[in-house]
């Protein structure tokens, strides 16, 4: 009995720490999204596509109480009942804790920011603003993925599309993504050289962070386990 306890204390509190480092690395992704959102130079593609259904959301339903943070969640939300019909496994508790509380963070960050950070920026510092958002967003992007307590759901989509029709992720993910754009943009979601950038500059640095993430978590979740 006091070993069934003390496992599950151990797994409770495993657990509390894998949600606490998914959520410190949301928070800081979701701080580099709303550096470029506030450029008005482009985002990246996913948040294209939010833009564009939240504008397109305040043209038919002009209401005080809709943002970008809260058409964040609904369209999430949509994301996460699809996955769940294709494929449960897919869902974990940290892919709900990034539907929650994605769009609430930006939309925090964005009340924060937006006399400080904004359109009316000379352009140049606008482009560097956006650069540094999109490091940021990769660097805390890499500690969600290796928390290990789930994926955000746009994060998700290309993963189970490459998984169910068996081709290359990478391929598959310049394919959502363009359709994100695509469709956002036809809503009324801003494209620019921001979003040129976003997808230019994300992937190679996460790629440089990983490895490093990696290493410092691990290290996290040893000392736990002792």
């Amino acid at each position: 009995m006091q070993l069934t306890k003390t496992i599950t204390k151990n797994s409770i509190r495993s657990l509390l720490l894998h949600i606490l480092v998914l959520m410190v690395g949301l928070t800081i992704a979701h701080f580099g999204v709303t550096l470029f959102i506030q450029t008005n130079l482009g985002s990246d593609p996913y948040n294209v596509f939010v833009q564009g259904i939240y504008r397109s959301l305040q043209d038919l339903f002009p209401l005080s109480f809709l943002t970008h943070g809260y058409t964040h969640i609904f369209i999430s939300f949509i994301v996460i009942l699809i996955l769940l019909v294709v494929n449960r496994s897919y869902i974990k508790i940290g892919t709900v804790l990034c539907m929650l509380f994605g769009g609430p963070i930006i939309d925090m960050f964005t009340f924060i920011l937006k006399d400080y950070i904004n359109e009316t920026l000379p352009y140049i510092v606008r482009l560097i603003v956006l650069s540094v958002g999109c490091i940021i967003l990769a660097f805390g992007m890499t500690i969600v993925i290796k928390s290990e307590a789930g994926t955000g759901p746009n994060d998700l989509v290309a993963l189970v599309i490459s998984d169910k029709i068996h081709k290359k992720f990478s391929l598959i993910r310049i394919i959502v993504d363009f359709t994100f754009v695509a469709v956002g943009g036809m809503f009324g979601g801003i494209f620019g050289i921001g979003t040129v950038i976003c997808a230019f500059l994300v992937g190679p640095v996460a790629g440089i962070f990983l490895p490093i993430n990696e290493r410092l978590i691990n290290k996290i979740y040893s000392r736990n386990q002792q």
